[in-house]
């Protein structure tokens, strides 16, 4: 099953290139899109993205996704089994879009691998706590659980920058708008990013680790439309930021994060710039990054609602 999923994918994107694909600055660079959350339609969102990065860009995009064993659809509830992980080994940049997973070791090692090869990583909105293991706490890969005392913070706070602390803005009821950090407004990754907005709420970052540098503050807003006034008793907290993290090869690692990615975000064009940038950046491509370039959706993107359980099969 998984086999006719992944080349069915990459079929569609090799048929209909919107860009001609020797124009494109991905042209030549491999992003494998590791999917696995349950609330936010990442197994929607991503696959959208991914269209983005070939049509308009010219990567060569895979998405993997949580496929159920029993029925062998796609099923985000399924915490324990991403099928086709060893499509890292020759990856040059893995998106990683993953809530309280728990793999088995021989699929949680391709993503170890990787992540200690210093090659790039990309994490998206609740990849500040992509594992739990709970059932496997003698598992050797336990300690990246995103409350691991052991290794601080798990793989979030080590890899990303910060682990799940909360909700700082109100779940479903707080959106918020995207500010340029002060004195970030040259950097590559912002070029043509402007007018962010998404009905992500804010997460409570404690103290960002290593040599963390924020790019995109969230300020939260009383409400769930572009239009809502700020919630005055609310700072400004990061949303966006790069980092680099060194493993266990010793090779660093260019890291970009975010912590906005609902899917509601992604139809908003600042967010999708800045995420397709920060792609082009950790791929150490930053010299092609262009404030004009398209960031248009390659196909229909409808998104079902968000909540656990609320997919479509």
């Amino acid at each position: 099953m998984r086999q006719i999923i992944v080349t069915t994918f990459l079929i569609g994107l090799a048929c209909s290139g919107a860009l001609p694909l020797d124009a494109a600055g991905g042209k030549g660079k491999h992003i494998v899109l590791v999917v696995g959350d349950q609330e936010y339609r990442s197994e929607e969102s991503m696959p959208a993205l991914a269209r983005i990065l070939s049509e308009r860009h010219g990567f060569k995009c895979t998405v993997l996704l949580p496929i159920n064993r029993q029925t062998g659809q796609v099923d985000p509830q399924t915490i324990d089994n991403i099928p086709g992980l060893e499509a890292l080994r020759k990856a040059d940049l893995m998106v990683l879009f993953a809530r309280w997973l728990e793999l088995p070791d021989e699929q949680m090692k391709e993503i170890v691998d990787y992540t200690n090869s210093g090659r790039p990583m990309v994490g998206v909105r609740t990849s500040s706590h992509p594992f739990n293991y709970r059932k496997n706490p003698g598992s050797p890969y336990a300690r990246y659980s995103y409350n691991s005392k052991e290794f601080d913070g798990g793989y979030g706070r080590q890899v990303f920058g910060e682990t799940w602390i909360r909700h700082y803005g109100v779940h479903q009821k707080e959106s918020t708008r995207g500010v340029i950090a002060p004195g970030m407004e040259r950097d590559p990754i912002l070029k043509g990013v402007k007018d962010i907005w998404g009905e992500s709420d804010v997460y409570e970052i404690t103290t960002l680790t290593g040599d963390s540098k924020p790019l995109v503050l969230g300020q939260v807003l009383a409400g769930m439309q572009p239009s809502s006034p700020p919630n005055a008793d609310k700072k400004l907290t990061p949303v966006a930021w790069t980092k680099s993290y060194t493993g266990e090869a010793g090779k660093k690692a260019r890291v970009f994060m975010t912590t906005m990615g609902h899917p509601v975000d992604f139809k908003n064009e600042g967010f999708r710039r800045l995420v397709v940038n920060g792609c082009y950046w950790a791929a150490g491509l930053e010299s092609k990054i262009s404030a004009k370039s398209s960031v248009d959706f390659a196909g229909p993107y409808d998104p079902n609602p968000i909540g656990i359980g609320k997919h479509k099969p």
